[in-house]
């Protein structure tokens, strides 16, 4: 979660579900963003939820160990604007939760909208040890908005995880020098104002940025030389 739009929420939670499950765990993916759900875009996704039999609601299973949901896999249509007041999107994330059957699973990882309102509000009140990945990027801008998210973690007793910087350092392509287009340091300044541990910093990456609008994020994992693959390794370790 995040107080702040555009910090690259969707972007770690679906790297991070990748990840884990292609190390063998079983792994949910949840988007509950319903006005701007980025998930299926990042996984290239057109598929439906499956509903073998009536009553009955599965995920869409987009490996062996990773299932995926998100609304639009009910709309079907990407350009559709979900319209809706607070009682129908508590609603719909509840049965999200609890009506789909997940399975087994080793993990939920849940990706939400900015905002401190209705939907990480609602995950918080259904799934009471649900913990939470704060992203923020390293300008001040964005830390000011991130502030609001950990207190209302803490507000309602939702245990933190840890803090990650996006967007961070952008290494040049042609002096390999490192260049802070965003700033340096708002990440460590945030995790020491706020007291929370900070996970890592994730610097910044052409390739994905064209993986993600290409719908392969899912090719990322397997590059190991990559810096921003090793970031996240890293982060994801410090998670489990």
């Amino acid at each position: 979660m995040s107080g702040k739009g555009g910090v690259g929420k969707s972007t770690v939670a679906a790297y991070t579900a990748l990840y884990l499950s292609k190390e063998g765990h079983r792994v949910g993916l949840l988007d509950v963003d319903l006005h701007g759900p980025t998930i299926p875009h990042l996984l290239n996704i057109s598929g439906w939820l499956e509903i073998p039999q009536k009553g009955v609601v599965k995920p869409y299973r987009f490996s062996d160990n990773l299932e995926v949901v998100s609304i639009e896999m009910v709309l079907g249509d990407r350009d559709a604007a979900i319209i809706w007041r607070g009682p129908l999107k508590i609603s719909a994330i509840r049965q999200f939760i609890s009506d789909i059957e997940w399975g087994g699973l080793d993990y939920l990882v849940i990706d939400s909208p900015p905002g401190t309102g209705d939907e990480p509000l609602t995950i918080a009140q259904t799934i009471p040890d649900a913990e939470a990945l704060i992203v923020t990027t390293p300008q001040e801008i964005s830390l000011a908005d991130v502030r609001k998210s950990i207190t209302f973690c803490r507000q309602v007793n939702m245990k933190i995880l840890g803090v990650v910087e996006n967007m961070s350092a952008f290494k040049c392509p042609h002096c390999n020098k490192p260049i802070n287009l965003f700033g340096s340091g708002g990440g460590a300044k945030l995790s020491r104002h706020m007291n929370v541990a900070l996970l890592g910093e994730i610097p910044m990456d052409t390739s994905l940025m064209d993986l993600g609008d290409r719908g392969r994020l899912d090719k990322l994992v397997s590059e190991n030389a990559l810096e921003v693959t090793k970031a996240y390794r890293k982060i994801i370790d410090r998670i489990r």
